[in-house]
């Protein structure tokens, strides 16, 4: 398994000379990565050489025998087989051919999300326009209001640097972390996303924070846990040290952003968020501590996260808009109404999130079809609000298991 597994993370370096994107992180030997001079041959793509590569790992993977292993090498042996198809499938997408949006994710990220009517989305937004205030379309109502929750840029960085603090409390409390593992935290402009977790491994991260459009007081605990405690910064720490420093496995060492770990990584980063402050616990936090920092009135903090908890139910909505955009159902201006309308973004933001979209494809379903699985499994095993370190114990295993999202559906 060890001469797949580094065949395995040469084959993902390799066509990270390809696609920018592709290598999210990378820990293992230097000599591994490919030379200046294969970076420089990136103008044609060798589909046959990468192609014949894939398929022989497949193949010895197929014919090995699993049943003499142990359970966790069990999931060593099904993962691997699962991020090699998604390799696979990187392979086909980067020789220029396309797949439809819900066959991509099926093959990149072991999952298909549900499609939702308009209707569904409808019934959502009736319920949230009886808690705003004003008359007529929800989402402008929806942007007004929030207006009053602005971060100011001179409050940002202090907001959020004490909603990470409250989050590397809390995590630490259920889950021994290395002595050394730190991260910084960078402000950056022109970028797709919001925020974005940075893992140059040892257990350091660096978290970036895009300020092009404004930031929103729920926005600091959601990137804080999301892209750092107890989501990517300890999702990739935990990977690194339990899966590829002490067992050795060497295909840990690299993490494909474009493969079935990221719908890991990403639903339980969103669901790590409620193990971290769950419920009425947030709201508290925030009303005490978040809420005074920020510079607002903290006897709002409970009307805000009442609109907030059923905004969330429209999480759904960028999904249809990507499905039909990159189907090419839907030109792109129908896929900003859409997401202006329905995901209740600001016109600003649903043109950057369809640029997101543009560059990262059929990742979108990892955020919230991700979220719902992770929780799904782990209240499964009664995991559950009511019975907190059961719920960590449980999230602390997904993290540092080599879990596919196929076994979360077991």
């Amino acid at each position: 398994m060890n001469s797949i597994a580094e065949r395995y993370v040469k084959l993902v370096l390799g066509l990270g000379v390809y696609d920018p994107d592709y290598v999210d992180a990378y820990y293992g030997p230097e000599e591994w990565k490919p030379s200046g001079g294969d970076a420089a041959k990136k103008e044609e793509f060798p589909f046959s050489k990468f192609d014949d590569e894939v398929e022989q790992l497949m193949a010895s993977l197929d014919g090995a025998d699993p049943s003499p292993l142990t359970p966790i090498e069990k999931l060593r042996w099904s993962s691997m087989l699962k991020q090699l198809t998604a390799v696979k499938a990187k392979i086909v997408l980067l020789s220029g051919k396309s797949l439809s949006f819900d066959e991509e994710s099926r093959l990149l990220y072991d999952a298909v999300a549900p499609v939702h009517s308009e209707d569904h989305y409808k019934v959502l937004l009736d319920e949230l326009g009886r808690l705003l205030p004003g008359n007529g379309d929800v989402s402008p109502r929806l942007e007004k209001y929030k207006q009053s929750f602005i971060i100011r840029k001179e409050k940002l960085d202090g907001v959020f640097k004490a909603a990470i603090a409250e989050g590397r409390r809390r995590t630490m409390k259920h889950i021994e972390l290395p002595s050394n593992e730190r991260f910084t935290v960078e402000y950056v402009n022109n970028k797709p996303w919001s925020g974005y977790n940075w893992y140059k491994g040892n257990s350091f991260s660096v978290i970036q924070v895009n300020t092009d459009l404004p930031i929103f007081i729920d926005r600091a605990i959601d990137l804080a846990c999301h892209e750092g405690y107890p989501g990517h910064h300890v999702y990739n720490l935990l990977m690194e040290k339990d899966l590829f420093r002490e067992r050795g496995w060497k295909e840990f060492s690299v993490y494909p952003l474009f493969s079935p770990q990221s719908l890991i990584a990403e639903g339980s980063a969103n669901f790590g968020i409620e193990v971290a402050l769950p419920g009425e616990e947030r709201v508290l936090y925030e009303r005490e501590v978040l809420f005074p920092i920020a510079g607002f009135d903290p006897l709002r903090a409970h009307e805000y996260y009442g609109i907030q908890s059923v905004k969330a139910k429209l999480d759904h909505a960028g999904n249809e808009a990507a499905r039909n955009y990159l189907d090419g159902k839907w030109k792109k201006d129908a896929a900003v109404d859409w997401l202006v309308t329905y995901a209740l973004f600001s016109p600003e933001r649903a043109a950057q999130r369809v640029q997101f979209i543009e560059r990262y494809r059929s990742y979108v379903i990892n955020y919230n079809l991700g979220q719902d699985m992770v929780r799904a499994y782990i209240e499964k095993r009664g995991g559950t609000v009511n019975n907190a370190d059961l719920r960590w114990k449980l999230f602390e295993d997904l993290l540092s298991e080599p879990h596919t999202p196929s076994d979360l559906l077991k």
